[in-house]
């Protein structure tokens, strides 16, 4: 199942075998991992592009890759996917998330992707929630559900599960939820 959304000055598309470096950088770079517990390795950043791409193929699901429209260079990820995590969101729930290298950062990209992604989860995939989570301190995150027109979920505050507690920093998330009009 191919998946191709265009914006303005966007392209959201599968991962291609010339995205690999970018893919490496952004899951490896300190500032745009700042609030993940890990750097993941070149062998595990190419499993999980593999992962990925297999996803989107199948599915139509997953962390796109975010390109220039005009260019097709990469800039870093955006996308929907399901998520599990029990107690916290209800069975079958879907995220939104994304990843950008830090050259990009500040150009309204990843807040024009999500608003492109949730008109296609609500209008397309017949979506009627779709989550978004942050570690409380990711301001800038944050800022892009505040933009997108998010709810954050008063009293939804939790420790992620898979934060180890070797990171105690990093383990309270905040919730937000966007919901089909």
């Amino acid at each position: 199942m191919p998946f191709l959304l265009q914006t303005e000055r966007l392209t959201l598309r599968n991962w291609r075998e010339e995205d690999r470096n970018l893919f490496r950088e952004i899951n490896r770079d300190e500032k745009v991992m700042q609030f993940f517990p890990m750097r993941r390795s070149h062998a595990e950043c190419d499993e999980l592009m593999g992962r990925l791409q297999a996803m989107i193929s199948t599915t139509g699901y997953g962390f796109f890759a975010l390109a220039d429209r005009q260019t097709d260079e990469p800039m870093g990820f955006c996308g929907i996917s399901k998520v599990d995590l029990p107690g916290i969101l209800p069975e079958g729930a879907t995220e939104i998330g994304w990843r950008l290298a830090t050259r990009f950062w500040g150009n309204g990209y990843v807040t024009e992707a999500a608003r492109a992604l949730l008109d296609f989860g609500f209008k397309q995939r017949g979506l009627h929630e779709i989550y978004a989570f942050a570690v409380h301190d990711n301001r800038r995150s944050i800022a892009v559900m505040e933009r997108l027109g998010m709810t954050r979920l008063d009293g939804r505050d939790f420790d992620h599960p898979s934060v180890p507690d070797s990171h105690p920093q990093l383990k309270k998330h905040v919730l937000f939820c966007a919901s089909a009009n």
